[in-house]
C-alpha cells in the first residue's frame, strides 16, 4: 500500500526501468501503417526491448533489422500472450493498432489485452497518433514509477 494515497488510484507501483519492454501487435489492414511508424521511430525503438505477437513481431524484427522478442499468432494465443505479460510485469508499454472495422475471429482475445492494460495501468496507444505522442514523451527516456490498483481488494469486498 502506498501510503497517504487513496487506493482507489493507487494500492503499489511497478517501476519501468530507463530501457522500456515495449509490445508491439497490429491487425492485418493495420501492419503496414505499424511498420511504417516503426521504422519512423527505429532510433527511439533500438533503445528498448522490443516484444510482439506472430506475424507482427517477425515483420518488425525483419524491417527494422532489431531484435523482436515473439509471442505466439494473435488468434492462437498471441493476445492472450501479451496480457499474461502485462499481468505478470514483463512489458511495460503497448501499441496496438487494431482494425476498428473489422470483426476479429478473437474478439474476446483483443478485448481482454485492451482491460488487461487498464487494470495494470501501462500506457497504451491504439492510433498512430497516441503512439507518436506516447513514443516522444520524456518519460521514455526515464524511469518512472506507474501507479497499479489492487482490483483483487476490491473483488474480495
Amino acid at each position: 500500500m502506498i501510503k497517504n494515497i487513496d487506493p482507489s488510484i493507487a494500492s503499489y507501483v511497478r517501476p519501468m526501468q530507463m530501457k522500456k519492454r515495449i509490445g508491439l501487435v497490429a491487425h492485418d489492414h493495420r501492419k503496414s501503417d505499424l511498420l511504417d511508424w516503426a521504422a519512423h521511430n527505429k532510433n527511439t525503438l533500438m533503445q528498448h526491448e522490443l516484444y510482439g505477437t506472430g506475424t507482427t513481431g517477425g515483420l518488425l524484427a525483419e524491417k527494422l533489422d532489431l531484435p523482436v522478442h515473439r509471442f505466439l499468432s494473435g488468434p492462437l494465443g498471441g493476445d492472450q500472450q501479451l496480457g499474461a505479460a502485462i499481468a505478470e510485469g514483463r512489458l511495460d508499454l503497448l501499441v496496438f493498432f487494431w482494425d476498428p472495422l473489422q470483426a476479429q475471429p478473437h474478439d474476446v482475445d483483443v478485448k481482454a489485452l485492451l482491460r488487461i492494460a487498464i487494470v495494470y495501468n501501462i500506457p497504451m496507444a491504439c492510433s498512430r497518433s497516441s503512439a507518436d505522442f506516447m513514443i516522444s514523451s520524456e518519460l521514455m527516456e526515464t524511469e518512472y514509477e506507474r501507479y497499479v490498483v489492487d482490483y483483487g481488494q476490491r473483488l474480495k469486498s
